[in-house]
């Protein structure tokens, strides 16, 4: 993750049930950023520095402590299926308040910031998040399917959203059942040994993967669509509650997996650094108005870590100055 986020880049149009994938792109925070390559008008970047209130129910602090997530809770009931539910405020993800993901086992191997290592790490990671992800959807009676995860090398790669540059506005990324994972983007120069920055930023991007299995996403790129697109005030909007949601769902992952899953699974200290690092990324930092304020972008992530709670993830119904 470092000083890049995560840009994605979502292109979806809702008719009749069937939806077209999208793109979603990391942007990055602190480093001269070369000429970005130019993105397809369909698409949508992301960041990772969402940090307001969850929802018009709970606000968190972007100044609380860290903590150690100590509670989990299952699903809730659902509608028959599996199939997608094109809803955003209302969708049945949101109905159970005691929602949220159960931990599972995750042995991860040791992190080295070497090209082979994070590979090795960075796979066994996607493993529990298919695991934990694929649980919860199923449970609600959603679809699921895992998606594929590459490792790009260089600083440009081809993905069926079009040609992607790594550079402080795209770290990582989001298409169409993919997560590219960049390994320049991992950028252990400026992140020496944060594993834990490396497993939130994967798992943001998994974030919108559960997006586009639950129908949130294609819901949204409607919205986004017939405002006129994401050059515009209403659709940057909506591209923010769709990055911002990602932030608290990847924070959901890493918070109540923390101390609980296994001798090498996901410790405090890797929780501690994810979440310093979300401060540092967003809007802010971009110079963007399409993933939320640096101090929204951490707070989001913060709630989604603390109390593990799927409807504090629902961005759409989420008061204005939460999602700015």
């Amino acid at each position: 993750m470092g000083a890049l986020a995560v840009v994605v880049t979502l292109v979806a149009t809702l008719t009749g049930g069937t939806d077209t994938s999208q793109r979603y792109a990391h942007r990055g925070v602190d480093v001269p950023s070369p000429t970005p390559t130019a993105s397809e008008s369909t698409t949508t970047s992301e960041t990772t520095t969402e940090t307001t209130s969850p929802s018009s129910e709970t606000e968190p602090s972007t100044s609380g402590s860290i903590v150690t997530f100590t509670e989990e809770s299952g699903g809730g009931d659902a509608p028959a299926g599996p199939r997608k539910v094109y809803e955003l405020g209302r969708h049945p993800l949101f109905q159970n308040t005691d929602g949220g993901l159960r931990a599972n086992a995750c042995p991860l191997p040791a992190w080295r910031d070497t090209e082979a290592a994070a590979k090795t790490y960075l796979t066994a990671a996607n493993e529990c998040l298919n695991t934990t992800w694929g649980d919860l959807l199923g449970a609600y009676n959603l679809p699921f399917e895992r998606p594929t995860l590459h490792f790009p090398s260089g600083t440009s790669y081809s993905t069926p959203c079009g040609r992607q540059q790594v550079d402080i506005t795209q770290a990582a990324l989001y298409c169409r059942g993919n997560l590219y994972m960049p390994i320049a983007g991992l950028q252990f120069d400026r992140r020496p040994n944060q594993p834990g920055v490396h497993l939130a930023l994967l798992a943001h991007e998994y974030g919108h993967h559960v997006q586009e299995l639950s129908g949130m996403s294609q819901a949204a790129w409607q919205q986004i669509d017939e405002a006129g697109g994401l050059g515009t005030a209403e659709g940057a909007a909506m591209s923010r509650r769709l990055e911002l949601q990602a932030q608290c769902f990847s924070g959901m992952f890493m918070g109540s997996h923390t101390g609980r899953s296994g001798p090498n699974g996901v410790t405090q200290t890797m929780l501690n650094n994810a979440w310093n690092d979300q401060q540092t990324r967003g809007d802010d930092t971009s110079g963007t108005d399409d993933h939320g304020s640096n101090a929204n972008y951490a707070a989001w992530w913060q709630q989604g870590s603390r109390d593990n709670r799927l409807h504090q993830c629902n961005t759409w119904l989420a008061d204005a100055g939460s999602v700015s």
